[in-house]
């Protein structure tokens, strides 16, 4: 059975790491209360959701994405900017009696950044992660038989901010849910591309769990496409987590 991992929102999420975004009142109540549905989406969907330790100090632990990759039975302990060493030792704490665990020894990476599409981990050249870091990841993954290509960005946090794996379609089409103005469709090979609507930009983050494919409320048009295309759309209201520049896949890790 899969696990998804989670950690409660910090009552600091107003004092985030921003990269994008000007920052704004965040109402952390309304915060707790999408996070509390976004479980219960994984939980509905047949995943078994574990918490990981609270850590009320730091402000960005809800978003748990980015600091580990589930590799199969294998786990890589990433490195996230320096203010969330705290985040990334909790992980690895929590995974060791699962999973093999490794550590990612230079530069900067960050979960968020690495699209896993089969075999192959996409990683965004990004302003959380850098060559370093995605060449050290490259090297630690290839004696587990996963190859590493590196993705230009313009404009976003993260790689799946720009781009997220859909699964197969009705039609078994392998899909990739983007948005070409941040991220090139032509580098993730044989893929194909269903991009957002017009005006919705956060659609492109999308999560495939179970049967289902969860997005963000409020982007109508993507939401139809796909589920045109045969997909088990499933919305939920991050309004205030996304003023963090969050996305619904930065709140779980899942192996």
């Amino acid at each position: 059975m899969m696990i998804a991992y989670t950690r409660a929102v910090s009552r600091k999420l107003a004092d985030c790491e921003l990269t994008h975004l000007n920052r704004q009142p965040i109402d952390i109540g309304q915060a707790v209360l999408e996070h509390e549905a976004y479980e219960r989406a994984l939980a509905a969907a047949g995943l078994v959701v574990e918490h990981l330790p609270a850590l009320d100090d730091a402000p960005d632990g809800v978003f748990v994405e980015d600091t580990a990759l589930l590799l199969g039975d294998h786990a890589v302990i990433t490195r996230p900017v320096a203010s969330r060493e705290r985040e990334t030792a909790s992980v690895a704490d929590a995974l060791a009696g699962r999973f093999t665990v490794h550590h990612l020894a230079a530069g900067r990476l960050e979960g968020g950044d690495v699209l896993a599409i089969d075999r192959t981990l996409y990683v965004g050249l990004s302003a959380r992660s850098d060559r370093l870091g995605i060449e050290t990841l490259h090297a630690l993954v290839a004696p587990l038989g996963y190859a590493v290509a590196a993705v230009p960005l313009r404009g976003c946090l993260h790689l799946k901010t720009a781009a997220t794996y859909a699964g197969h379609d009705g039609a078994g089409a392998t899909v990739l849910v983007v948005n070409p103005d941040w991220v090139d469709p032509a580098a993730f090979g044989a893929v194909d591309p269903v991009a957002v609507a017009a005006g919705e930009t956060a659609a492109a983050n999308t999560l495939r769990v179970g049967s289902s494919l969860l997005i963000a409320a409020g982007n109508p048009r993507t939401r139809d496409a796909l589920a045109a295309r045969g997909f088990n759309v499933v919305e939920l209201d991050i309004t205030e987590l996304q003023k963090a520049e969050a996305g619904l896949t930065c709140s779980s890790l899942i192996g």
